[in-house]
C-alpha cells in the first residue's frame, strides 16, 4: 500500500475501492486529479492522467525517494514502476519491458522520457565514461526521434506518428552499454497532407525557422512555411514547440550521438527536397504532361546530387519492361502528381528509418560476450500509439486500433496468466475471472485468408483496376456473419454508414466507422521504381545506401514486396511475441480533457478511455478473490507494531506464525488467507483498519523514541559541556599560573629600578584576566606614584599636588599650563614681581588673615579688569583659603570685593596663551580679570591651586576652556573673546555688542 497518502487524496491503488464500479473508478480518479496526484496503481499497473502543466515530482529528490524502494513503500510514480522493472532486471537477469499506452495528448511521450531520465540517474555509480557516453546517446536519441517523428495536432501539440520500442541493454552490474530503437507505422501522408489545426513533422517547422541563412540559401530556401505547399496549412498555427531552439537541439543531439556533418547535411538536403517537391506544379499540353516551374527540378536535382533531366524523366515517365522491350510512359498530371507525392512520403520514411539505423548504429551493444562480461539483460521501453477514433478513419487508425487489439490482449492474458500463476505458488485456489476476451477482433483483422488484411492483400494483388469499393465489397462478402463486421449494406437501416464508403468494426474500447477511401493505394504503397533508380545514382553517398533496390536492372523480375498491412502485422505480431518473453509493467496514460486545461477533468471523455484502456477489467482480475497481498516478512515489517506479541521482535518459530498471530490478535482471521510465502487479504476495509491502527500506533512509537533520543541527546551534551568546562578550568588555571609567573619574572627587582619599572613592557594577559590586568595596573601606577612621592620634600607637595590638579583639569585643553616652572602662588608679596608695593600688601594682608581668620595664600597677582559700566582699570586679586578679594592697587591695595569661596562656582579660562580669567559667581556678577605677567603664564597655576583647594574641601570647581568664554555681569550674559593684534603692546578690554575683546599682543 503506498506510504504516506490519506485518504482525503483518493485511494492509491484502485484495487482498495470498496466496489468494483465506474461510477466509483472515475470518482476516485477524478480526486486525485483534482488534488494533483496524477499517479494511481492498480497493483503493479500506473494509471497516468495527464496534468497539463509542470509539477515538481522529477527532481534528484524524487529520484532518491524511490530508488531501491519497493512498489508500494511510496506514493504512485512512475519512478516507482521504472524502479520495479530495474530491480526485476538486476536481481533475477530477468529481461523487463514497460508499455506505455493511451490516445494521443495523454502524456505517452512524456513518460517515456521520464523513465528513461530515471534509469539514467540511478545508474553507473562509477561514473564510468563508456556508461555515460551510452547513456546520454540514449537520452539524445529521444530528442531526434521526436523532431521526425512528432508532429502538432488538433490533440496535442508534440503528437508521436510513430510507434516507438527501445530496447535498453544492461551489464551484470546493472549499467547501460547499449540499445536498440524499433519503430512502427510512421505515418507519412501527413508529409503531404495535414487536417486543419494541424501541422506537419516538426522538422520541416525546425529547419525554416531555426536554420541560419547561410543553411537556407544553400537549400534554396525561405524563412517562411506558408511558401511550402505541403507544409503550408501549419505555417500560421501557434504550437507550444520552440521550432528554432529545438533546431538547434537536435543539431546538437545528431553530433553527440555519432551523425557526421555530411550525414547531418544530407538529412537537411532531404528536407528541403521534400519542400520543394511540394511546390511543383504540373500542366498538360494536349497529350503531354509538362513541369510547370521547371526551376524547381534544378534545386531538386542539385539537392539530390544528380542531374536535372533524370529528375524530370523520373517525375514525368515510367520506364515498363514488356519482355524484352523497354518503353517510357508518359503519365497524366493525375500520374504524375501521385508519383510526386508517393515519391515525397517514400523519401521521409525512408529518412526516418535511416536515422532509426544510424541511431541503432551507435548505440547498439558490441563485442559483447555473455562468458566474459557476464549476462547481458534488457529493459524495453514501448511508447505506442493509442487508440484513435476521429471524424475521418483511414487505413492508418485501422493499423494503429489493431495494434491496441493486440496489445490489450497481451495485457490481459499477462496480467491473469500473472495473477494464476501467483495462486498456484502460494496455494490458493484458483477462481475463474469472466473478463472480455478480444481474440475475436484480432482475428477479424489478421486471419490468414479470412482477415481483414488477407481481403485487402488479395484486393490488391487483383489484375486490372482495383477500387475501394470492390475492396469493401469483399469483406461486406466474407465477413457477412461476424459479430463484430458492419457495413451499410450488411445493415440497411444504419444511416451513420456510407453506401460503399464506410465499415464499422466493434472494438474493445468502442465502435469504430472506417472510411475505405485510400485503403488500396495505402497498402500497395507503390512507389515507381524509376524513383528508387534515381536515389540509387545519385553521387550522394548516403542515397546511394538509403535506396539499395535502386541498383535492380529494369528488366529483372522480383519477388512482390509485401504490403503495408502485412508488413505491420508480421511487426505487431513480433512485437507481442518479444513482449511476451518478457517481465511486463504497465503505464496507462488518460487525457482528463479535450481543451489542455490542467482544472478540467471531462466525465464522459476519461470514462470512454478507461472502458477501452480496459482499466476496471484490470482492477476486477486483480481482485480476484483477494484485494491485497504481500510476502510475510514486509506484512510483519510493517504491521508488527499493531501487536504486543509481534513488537518489537517475535520469538515464534517463523514470520508466518507471527502473521497469523498479529491477524488473530487484530480480529481479522476470517478475512485472509494464508498463502506459503504471501498473506492474501481478501477485502480493503481489513487493509485500511489495518493502516489506521498502524498510523496510530507510529504516532506513539514516534513519540517514545524521540523521549528517549532526546535523553540521550540531553545525557551526551551535558557529558561534553562537563568535559569542556573541565578543560577550560584546567587551561584557564595553566594560562593564569603562567601569566603570574612571566609578571613576577619581568618586576622582580622594579624598586631598585630608577623609573621604578615604567618601562617594563607588560605581558599580554589570558582574556580571563583582563579585567584583574586592568586592576593590576591601577595598583601599580599608584604604588609607582607613592614611590616617587616619599622622594618629594614635604614643603613641595602643596606644589605637586596644585599641578596635578592643573593637569587634570586642563591637561589637553589649553596651550600652556606652567609645569616647568616653579609656582610661587603669592606672587604681591614678592620682591622680585612687586618691589614697590610689597611691604604695604603683607600689611593688608595680614590685616584680612586677622580680620577674616584665613590661614594660607593661595594665589595673589596684579590684574587688569574690566566692569559692567565697561570700565578698564588696573586691579590686584588675593586668593585664600576663604575668600577671594580684588583690591585697589593705586590705593594702598584697598580691598573692593570680597567673595566668599563657597560662592565660587568655577572658572572660566581661554584655549590659548592669554591670562583671561573668569570667576564665576552665585549671584551671576562674575569677576573678569587678565593677569598681569611679564613671560610666565600663570592661568595654569592659578586653576591648579584653586581646585586643589575645592579637591581638599571634598568640593568640586568647575574648570570651562572656551573661546569666545561665557559670563554674566549681574545677571546680564555676555561673552569675552580673545583676539590678538599685532599693534597691541599689552593685554586690554575693548568693548563690542555681545560683550568684550580681550586683545593681546600679536607675537
Amino acid at each position: 500500500m503506498a506510504e504516506q497518502e490519506s485518504l482525503e487524496f483518493g485511494k492509491a491503488d484502485f484495487v482498495l475501492m470498496d466496489s468494483v464500479t465506474m461510477e466509483e473508478f472515475m470518482a476516485n480518479l477524478k480526486l486525485r486529479f483534482e488534488k494533483h496526484r496524477i499517479y494511481t496503481y492498480i497493483g503493479e499497473v500506473v494509471v497516468s492522467v495527464n496534468p497539463y502543466k509542470n509539477i515538481n515530482i522529477y527532481g534528484k529528490d524524487v529520484i532518491d525517494q524511490y530508488k531501491g524502494r519497493e512498489l508500494y513503500e511510496r506514493p504512485p510514480h512512475l519512478f516507482a514502476i521504472a524502479d520495479a522493472a530495474y530491480k526485476a532486471m538486476k536481481r533475477r537477469s530477468k529481461d523487463t519491458c514497460i508499455v506505455i499506452s493511451g490516445e494521443s495528448g495523454a502524456g505517452k511521450t512524456e513518460a517515456s522520457k521520464y523513465i528513461m531520465q530515471y534509469i539514467a540517474a540511478i545508474t553507473n555509480p562509477s561514473q564510468r565514461a563508456e556508461v555515460e557516453r551510452v547513456k546520454n546517446m540514449l537520452l539524445k536519441s529521444n530528442c531526434v526521434l521526436e523532431a521526425f517523428g512528432n508532429a502538432k495536432t488538433n490533440r496535442n501539440d508534440n503528437s508521436s506518428r510513430f510507434g516507438k520500442y527501445m530496447d535498453i541493454n544492461f551489464d551484470f552490474k546493472g549499467d547501460p552499454i547499449g540499445g536498440h530503437i524499433s519503430n512502427y507505422l510512421l505515418e507519412k501522408s501527413r508529409v503531404i497532407v495535414q487536417q486543419a489545426g494541424e501541422r506537419s513533422f516538426h522538422s520541416f517547422y525546425q529547419l525554416l525557422l531555426g536554420g541560419p541563412e547561410q543553411l537556407l540559401r544553400s537549400l534554396h530556401l525561405q524563412k517562411d512555411p506558408s511558401s511550402y505547399s505541403y507544409v503550408r496549412v501549419g505555417a500560421q498555427l501557434k504550437c507550444s514547440i520552440n521550432d528554432n531552439s529545438e533546431f538547434k537541439a537536435v543539431a546538437e543531439a545528431m553530433k553527440v550521438i555519432g551523425f557526421s556533418a555530411e550525414e547531418v547535411q544530407t538529412v537537411y538536403k532531404i528536407l528541403a527536397t521534400i519542400l520543394h517537391l511540394g511546390n511543383l506544379k504540373f500542366a498538360a499540353d494536349g497529350d503531354v504532361t509538362l513541369i510547370e516551374n521547371s526551376k524547381v527540378v534544378s534545386v531538386i536535382a542539385e539537392l539530390i546530387a544528380t542531374k536535372s533531366d533524370h529528375v524530370e524523366k523520373a517525375l514525368l515517365y515510367r520506364t515498363v519492361a514488356t519482355g524484352r522491350d523497354i518503353i517510357d510512359k508518359q503519365h497524366t498530371v493525375q500520374e504524375a502528381c501521385y508519383g510526386r507525392d508517393a515519391f515525397a512520403k517514400a523519401i521521409y520514411e525512408r529518412l526516418f528509418c535511416w536515422i532509426v539505423g544510424r541511431i541503432n548504429d551507435k548505440i547498439e551493444v558490441k563485442d559483447y560476450d555473455n562468458k566474459i562480461h557476464g549476462k547481458n539483460t534488457v529493459i524495453g521501453v514501448l511508447d505506442i500509439y493509442g487508440f484513435e477514433i476521429f471524424d475521418n478513419n483511414s487505413f492508418e487508425q485501422f493499423c494503429i486500433n489493431y495494434c491496441n487489439e493486440k496489445l490489450q490482449q497481451l495485457f490481459i492474458q499477462l496480467v491473469l496468466k500473472q495473477e494464476q500463476e501467483e495462486y498456484e505458488r502460494e496455494g490458493i485456489p484458483w477462481k475463474h475471472i469472466d473478463y472480455f476476451n478480444n481474440q475475436i477482433i484480432v482475428d477479424l483483422v489478421e486471419q490468414q485468408h479470412k482477415g481483414i488484411i488477407a481481403i485487402l492483400d488479395d484486393a490488391c494483388m487483383n489484375v486490372g483496376k482495383v477500387t475501394d469499393e470492390m475492396f469493401l465489397d469483399a469483406l461486406n462478402n466474407k465477413l457477412s456473419k461476424h459479430a463484430h463486421f458492419t457495413s451499410r449494406k450488411l445493415c440497411a437501416t444504419d444511416k451513420s454508414l456510407g453506401f460503399d464508403h464506410d465499415f464499422r468494426i466493434k472494438h474493445y474500447a468502442g465502435n469504430v466507422v472506417y472510411s475505405v477511401v485510400g485503403f488500396i493505394d495505402k497498402n500497395k504503397d507503390t512507389l515507381f521504381q524509376d524513383f528508387k533508380r534515381l536515389l540509387y545514382n545519385s553521387s550522394n553517398p548516403v542515397f546511394k545506401n538509403m535506396w539499395p533496390e535502386g541498383k535492380l536492372s529494369i528488366t529483372e523480375v522480383t519477388k512482390r514486396p509485401l504490403t503495408a498491412g502485412t508488413l505491420f502485422k508480421n511487426s505487431m505480431i513480433a512485437l507481442v511475441e518479444k513482449l511476451s518473453s518478457k517481465e511486463p509493467y504497465y503505464v496507462r496514460c488518460i487525457k482528463p480533457n479535450e481543451v489542455k486545461s490542467p482544472l478540467q477533468f471531462d466525465m464522459e471523455r476519461c470514462k470512454h478511455q478507461v472502458a477501452y484502456l480496459g482499466l476496471l477489467e484490470n482492477v476486477r482480475v486483480r481482485r480476484a478473490g483477494f484485494a491485497f497481498r504481500q510476502n510475510y516478512e514486509r506484512f510483519l515489517l510493517r504491521y508488527k507494531m499493531i501487536s504486543e506479541i509481534t513488537w518489537p521482535n517475535h520469538d515464534l518459530p517463523s514470520d508466518q506464525v507471527a502473521v497469523k498471530k498479529l491477524v488473530e490478535y487484530s480480529g481479522f482471521q476470517d478475512d485472509v488467507a494464508y498463502g506459503k510465502t504471501k498473506i492474501f487479504i481478501r477485502t480493503p476495509r481489513t487493509l485500511f483498519t489495518l493502516e489506521e491502527r498502524r498510523t496510530e500506533m507510529i504516532k506513539r512509537i514516534v513519540l517514545f523514541l524521540q523521549k528517549i533520543w532526546r535523553g540521550t541527546l540531553a545525557r551526551m551534551r551535558y557529558k561534553k559541556t562537563k568535559a569542556a568546562l573541565t578543560i577550560i578550568s584546567y587551561y584557564r588555571r595553566y594560562k593564569v599560573k603562567s601569566y603570574m609567573k612571566e609578571l613576577n619574572n619581568r618586576f622582580r627587582g622594579i624598586k631598585t629600578m630608577k623609573d621604578y619599572g615604567k618601562n617594563v613592557k607588560w605581558p599580554a594577559p589570558p582574556k580571563v584576566l583582563r579585567k584583574f590586568e586592568e586592576g593590576l595596573h591601577a595598583i601599580y601606577n599608584r604604588w609607582r606614584a607613592a614611590q616617587i612621592i616619599k622622594a618629594i620634600p614635604p614643603a613641595d607637595l602643596p606644589q605637586v599636588r596644585a599641578k596635578a590638579a592643573a593637569v587634570e583639569m586642563l591637561k589637553g585643553k589649553r596651550a600652556d599650563i606652567g609645569l616647568q616652572r616653579k609656582w610661587e602662588g603669592n606672587y604681591l608679596a614678592s620682591t622680585k614681581d612687586n618691589p614697590e608695593a610689597m611691604n604695604i600688601f603683607t600689611t593688608v594682608a595680614n590685616e584680612l588673615m586677622r580680620k577674616d581668620k584665613y590661614m594660607n595664600t593661595l594665589f595673589s597677582s596684579h590684574v587688569r579688569k574690566v566692569n559692567r559700566f565697561n570700565k578698564v582699570q588696573n586691579r590686584a586679586i588675593l586668593l585664600t583659603d576663604r575668600h577671594l578679594y580684588k583690591m585697589d592697587s593705586s590705593h594702598q591695595y584697598k580691598v573692593m570685593r570680597t567673595i566668599p569661596l563657597y560662592n565660587v562656582t568655577g572658572v572660566s579660562v581661554s584655549s590659548g596663551k592669554d591670562q583671561l580669567v573668569v570667576f564665576h559667581s552665585k549671584d551671576n556678577n562674575d569677576l573678569i580679570v587678565c593677569l598681569k605677567t611679564a613671560t610666565d603664564s600663570r592661568v595654569g597655576e592659578l586653576v591648579g591651586v584653586l581646585a586643589n583647594h575645592f579637591k581638599s574641601e571634598k568640593r568640586q570647581l568647575l574648570v570651562n576652556v572656551a573661546n569666545p568664554v561665557q559670563c554674566s555681569m549681574h545677571g546680564k550674559k555676555c561673552a569675552i573673546s580673545v583676539e590678538a593684534r599685532s599693534s597691541q603692546t599689552e593685554p586690554d578690554f575693548t568693548k563690542n555688542r555681545s560683550g568684550f575683546i580681550l586683545c593681546v599682543p600679536g607675537n
